[in-house]
């Protein structure tokens, strides 16, 4: 299918299905806004649970926090956002929509109408929000990163576990950033989500060793939750592009249907932050070496991921329609809202819907299960195959051994790639199902 033709099919099952809908669409909808549905907040979660799991539990070298999204303003000033969180941006004389001259094919002449454009303007990506019971109390910003709660904590953080350098602090949350070119579905929106990870490193280490040890493992998330590696493509920014205290960056692109661009990256950033935040709060952020008996501000590595990007990454990858044939989500088992769905077989015989029933309250215990019993077996089946269910399991008469004593209390169970049948018996389906989610 064409490439655009497959985002705006992806963006129409997003709103039949219920994963993404439109934000405030009662009231004519909110540009660049969306709300996650009953099916897409199972998947964004299941996305950054794989997340948190793989970079933050399973590492010994790693911990996480959970900073609030309205800090001091002082912080934002001493990273640097106050002063150069700008962009230029020019105006259309004649439809009046804004635009960033660097998102433009053309800067001529307005994309929509035409039109010539004002000379450019430098505008602010940060909301301003109010502290206080009158308009004249603090102004602060909404957050347009995680990582600056992470600076923050760093001590508290230090103060209250055993983490010893090099170590990392995870966190996953929204930030927001007034973006005035926006687009490609949940691609750039002014409210997001970000997983950040600071690594502290010592600033006599091999720096460059342990960047690239960080790519492959962030290529090993790749791995985990369904995105081929050869998607990827790793933009190393040049000298002249990146941040003045940056020693090295790059841009990890992912291949979407509207094209190239950024997913995730990271980021050498040597002891710029927290330099910066002991110079303006006056704490002391230098690390105590008990081995050498050193003292230092440490050097950072910073790898980053966007959440609804990465969402809008596997939505891309798994989405299939085989020429509109039947369409398929082939989410990764771990990664799917619903593990399995339970169907009777007839819903107007009560003995099938109680054994049904049963088999998918044992299930509901362990698995985030789905019931269905609409319409005939087949459309069922399609149903769950367009939200990326792995297995359909069928509780039929063999079940309760009418007709075939030597099948009672087993079931069917059909597999959502292959559309292969097998009978298993009622026991073994939780082991059946946990072997995939592995």
């Amino acid at each position: 299918m064409a490439e655009q033709n497959k985002l705006e099919k992806i963006v129409a099952l997003c709103k039949r299905r219920g994963f993404v809908f439109p934000g405030s669409e009662i009231y004519g909808g909110l540009a660049s806004t969306y709300d996650y549905g009953p099916l897409g907040v199972e998947l964004k979660n299941n996305i950054k649970r794989s997340w948190w799991k793989y970079f933050v539990q399973d590492r010994i070298d790693m911990t996480g926090i959970d900073g609030g999204i309205i800090l001091s303003p002082k912080l934002w000033e001493a990273s640097g956002h106050v002063a150069n969180f700008k962009d230029p941006l020019v105006e259309c004389k004649k439809c009046h929509h804004r635009f960033r001259p660097d998102k433009l094919k053309d800067t001529s002449k307005c994309p929509d109408c035409g039109g010539e454009f004002t000379e450019a303007k430098m505008f602010s990506g940060l909301f301003e929000t109010t502290i206080g019971a009158t308009e004249e109390g603090l102004v602060t910003y909404l957050r347009p990163e995680t990582a600056g709660a992470i600076f923050a904590n760093y001590k508290n953080v230090l103060d209250s576990t055993n983490l010893k350098i090099p170590f990392g602090i995870g966190q996953v949350g929204k930030a927001f950033r007034n973006e005035i070119t926006t687009g490609n579905f949940i691609f750039r929106t002014l409210e997001f989500e970000q997983a950040e990870i600071e690594y502290f490193i010592s600033p006599d280490s091999d720096w460059s060793s342990i960047f690239e040890k960080w790519l492959e493992y962030i290529y090993g998330f790749a791995d985990l939750i369904g995105l081929p590696r050869k998607q990827f493509f790793n933009n190393e920014i040049p000298d002249k592009e990146r941040a003045f205290y940056s020693k090295r960056t790059i841009d990890i692109e992912y291949q979407f249907p509207f094209g190239q661009d950024e997913l995730w990256a990271i980021a050498y950033r040597t002891d710029y932050d927290l330099s910066r935040h002991q110079e303006a709060s006056g704490t002391n952020l230098e690390y105590f070496d008990d081995t050498t008996g050193k003292r230092f501000i440490p050097h950072v590595i910073e790898p980053t991921f966007g959440i609804d990007r990465t969402f809008l990454a596997v939505l891309s990858e798994a989405y299939d329609d085989n020429d509109g044939e039947r369409t398929v989500l082939r989410l990764s088992p771990r990664l799917a809202p619903f593990k399995v769905a339970i169907f009777p077989l007839l819903k107007n015989k009560p003995e099938l819907v109680e054994k049904a029933r049963s088999v998918y309250n044992e299930l509901k215990k362990h698995f985030n299960v789905v019931w269905d019993d609409r319409g005939n077996i087949g459309k069922r089946y399609f149903s769950q195959d367009e939200i990326g269910t792995p297995y359909c399991v069928t509780v039929d008469f063999d079940t309760l051994g009418e007709s075939d004593s030597d099948k009672k209390d087993t079931v069917t169970i059909r597999d959502r790639d292959t559309m292969k049948q097998e009978r298993i018996a009622i026991s073994d389906l939780k082991a059946f199902i946990q072997k995939s989610l592995e």
